[in-house]
């Protein structure tokens, strides 16, 4: 048996030589490489999760590297068999998955703790379901990680949720019992059931931390210190599945319970969600054609690109018409979505139409940007009732009021499951710089921003990386105009620089 002491920091390059032969001998073992930058423990461990015990993990961040320890070698070989036919994915990219040289891990644990904890979690939740010599464990014996119920919090709800899309992403995982909805402390929350922790379990893996739309309704899940929900009524809050006989409780009539029973199955057969069927249940607050497309989204979790219904055109107002451009339009509205098409109208020049790629985007952009200040004014963002923007005629000279930006090489949200769909952030005075060439230096860039005319307060390189850098302006006015000016700045070397909002602060 080959073993190995390993310590945690990514800097073992040495040690693993030679891992990149793609066929070694079977090895209970796994080596993972491409990971994704930001990719957690827990994320890979889920890969492991279906095919067998995970006794153990090494995270190299450095290098976007695992190891990953099976409890056997058959459950191993299943795993590499199973990815050899299906390509593994980790936040939308492909990974790639071996047997290790090494035969089993030893993980330092000081420096591996972390891992070491997640890995614990997962396995009492996954010993506490498997029966016991073959009882089943007691209810009474049920502790919060191996309870059948999440608890689900959804952050940045720029779109709404209602209940059926959330019973369509969550029975991927497994029959869904029950959900009862609520809002507390302002925030939209659920508790779902499952008629089997392990389900839960699952969910939770792999949903934690997932956008049900583009950058926005963020998925926070934790197990339930229940262990069954008591649903009294069947409406757009809570609902029993197993119970279609319920009333709904809002003084409307009850279904009758055979049509009902009927029109479950139906539901769940066409993935149909049940509002958007008219009359059942009862009606949504959302007009149909959105609880449509909020069940498209929900059937592509977190997928880039899928429109959440709603107008892709905004209209904004109260402009500085001596000053704007439609490219500092773009430019500015490019920060939360795609700009398709932006228009100053002729007759109203403080005004412009903007089309957004996806009425999501639209949304995030208006969420954003309403009230802040372009050129010394602040400006209205708001939807506008027009479903695109024209183009002035064949030979007809608008004087550059219109511009078509659909092929723009500066779009930020062309690449499906882009980085760029986790880094939006409101306006702020901080901003982040990426794409800086080694020759430029802290003054350089200073100097730059500050012939945007506003005042460069701070400016610190990352320490690892110095393509990258923050710099904060004295307002956050100052730091729109900048990113306007400077987004895309060509600083030589074919370096043109990148420039966004950043959430943190120097």
């Amino acid at each position: 048996m080959t073993s190995m002491v390993v310590t945690a920091n990514g800097n073992d390059s040495k040690k693993f030589k030679g891992e990149d032969k793609m066929d070694g001998a079977p090895s209970r073992v796994l080596h993972i490489r491409k990971l994704p930058g930001e990719v957690t423990e827990t994320e890979v461990i889920a890969l492991g999760l279906p095919f067998g015990k995970v006794t153990n993990i090494l995270m190299l961040k450095g290098k976007n590297q695992a190891f990953l320890e099976l409890a056997t070698e058959e459950a191993a070989i299943t795993m590499v068999n199973y990815y050899s036919a299906v390509t593994p994915h980790l936040r939308n990219q492909p990974i790639y998955i071996q047997y290790s040289n090494h035969k089993e891990l030893k993980t330092d644990n000081t420096l591996n703790q972390r891992a070491q904890a997640v890995l614990q979690a997962v396995t009492a939740v996954q010993t506490a379901n498997t029966p016991l010599s073959g009882t089943t464990v007691s209810e009474s014996a049920v502790t919060p990680a191996q309870s059948p119920v999440l608890r689900i919090i959804i952050d940045n709800m720029y779109y709404p949720v209602t209940l059926d899309v959330l019973h369509q992403i969550f029975s991927k995982f497994g029959a869904v019992l029950k959900i009862i909805t609520f809002t507390k402390n302002n925030q939209f929350q659920a508790l779902l059931q499952y008629g089997d922790p392990v389900n839960a379990q699952q969910a939770k893996l792999a949903l934690d931390g997932q956008n049900i739309y583009n950058a926005c309704c963020t998925l926070r899940i934790d197990f339930s210190k229940l262990v069954n929900l008591n649903v009294k009524y069947n409406n757009d809050k809570s609902r029993d599945y197993t119970r279609p006989d319920l009333p709904s409780g809002d003084g409307q009539p009850a279904l009758d319970p055979a049509i009902a029973a009927a029109f479950a199955k139906e539901t769940s057969l066409l993935g149909l969600p049940v509002a958007a069927v008219p009359g059942a249940l009862s009606p949504l607050a959302i007009p149909n054609a959105a609880a449509a497309a909020a069940a498209a989204a929900a059937g592509r979790v977190g997928m880039p690109g899928v429109s959440a219904g709603g107008n892709t055109v905004l209209l904004v107002s109260n402009l500085n018409e001596e000053m704007v451009t439609p490219q500092s339009l773009f430019t500015l509205f490019g920060v939360y979505g795609d700009v398709q098409r932006v228009k100053i109208l002729y007759n109203k020049k403080d005004s412009a139409l903007i089309q957004m790629a996806d009425g999501n985007q639209s949304q995030l952009a208006m969420n954003h940007l309403n009230g802040q200040k372009m050129y010394g004014k602040i400006i209205r963002v708001t939807l506008s009732k027009h479903q695109t923007v024209q183009l002035p005629r064949e030979g007809l000279d608008d004087q550059g009021l219109t511009k078509d930006f659909g092929n723009s090489p500066l779009h930020r949200f062309k690449k499906p499951g882009s980085k760029n769909f986790q880094n939006i952030f409101p306006p702020s005075a901080t901003l982040h710089l990426s794409n800086i060439p080694p020759s430029v230096a802290e003054e350089d860039l200073r100097t730059l921003f500050a012939n945007t005319g506003g005042t460069v307060k701070a400016f610190k390189f990352f320490q690892r990386d110095h393509k990258m850098a923050l710099l904060q302006m004295a307002t956050v006015e100052e730091a729109i105009q900048a990113l306007i000016d400077l987004h895309n700045y060509n600083l030589g070397e074919n370096h043109h620089l990148r420039v966004s909002f950043s959430k943190s602060t120097i």
